[in-house]
């Protein structure tokens, strides 16, 4: 395997009864990268979530973080949903120190590490409060901050903005888009929304319908901070709407 891959899917099956989910899914990730996964809904992107943190097992097939099975006993994995989910007891520090604290890192880092996370999200002016006292989109900022802090082997990032307006989404976009080149962290991000796919990611994974497999993968070469107006942008996305049948 090559040292710049991260993660390994290898013709995943997954069937619950007569029913098969998931159809021979094979992609790589690399180490560093930040891929959007895209396709209809109820096309299985849930299922594979749940096979990659074991909680259910694969009826075929592999999932492997740097050579071995995913394991979240081993691999440091974190995650996000759409549902804001910062534990409320904690100040909105305490909640970003949380994980490492867990994992017993060293103090300086541990410092150095929430300081950086809080002054790219926009936090370090409300370190002393609590989830409750702060907007569904501080909150959210939080879980993030939270999960990119800890410099996880896998960020798993499921429709984390579903709740915002637009507005908003583009502007924790751009924050999401900071923090992973400056944590360097591998990210795949599960959305139904084609242009926020273009506007983050590195390559965009493209699912069809049931039994699901990967129809295309996208290469998206275009710079950061990244112009919706741009031909090229816009070139891509009706690419991507192009190969998704919604129906």
């Amino acid at each position: 395997m090559s040292d710049n891959v991260k993660v390994q899917v290898r013709d995943l099956n997954k069937s619950f009864g007569s029913l098969q989910v998931l159809k021979d899914v094979s992609f790589d990730i690399g180490r560093g990268e930040f891929v959007c996964l895209v396709g209809p809904t109820g096309c299985g992107k849930t299922t594979f979530l749940r096979l990659l943190t074991k909680l259910i097992e694969p009826t075929s097939g592999q999932i492997l973080i740097d050579g071995e099975p995913a394991d979240p006993a081993k691999h440091n994995l974190a995650f996000v949903f759409q549902e804001p989910s910062a534990f409320p007891w904690l100040t909105v520090e305490q909640n970003l120190r949380y994980g490492l604290e867990i994992k017993k890192r060293d103090k300086d880092f541990i410092d150095k590490q929430v300081d950086s996370v809080a002054k790219i999200l926009g936090l370090d002016k409300c370190l002393k409060a609590y989830p409750h006292e702060l907007s569904v989109s501080m909150e959210q900022r939080v879980v993030i901050g939270r999960s990119f802090a800890m410099n996880p082997d896998l960020l798993l990032m499921d429709e984390p903005y579903g709740q915002m307006d637009i507005k908003m989404r583009y502007y924790l976009e751009d924050q999401v888009i900071q923090l992973w080149k400056a944590t360097g962290s591998t990210v795949l991000f599960i959305t139904h929304n084609l242009e926020e796919a273009v506007y983050l990611a590195q390559r965009i994974l493209i699912m069809t319908n049931k039994p699901t497999t990967i129809k295309k993968i996208m290469d998206v070469d275009l710079p950061y901070p990244r112009n919706i107006a741009d031909p090229r942008f816009i070139e891509i996305r009706k690419e991507v709407t192009d190969l998704i049948k919604w129906w």
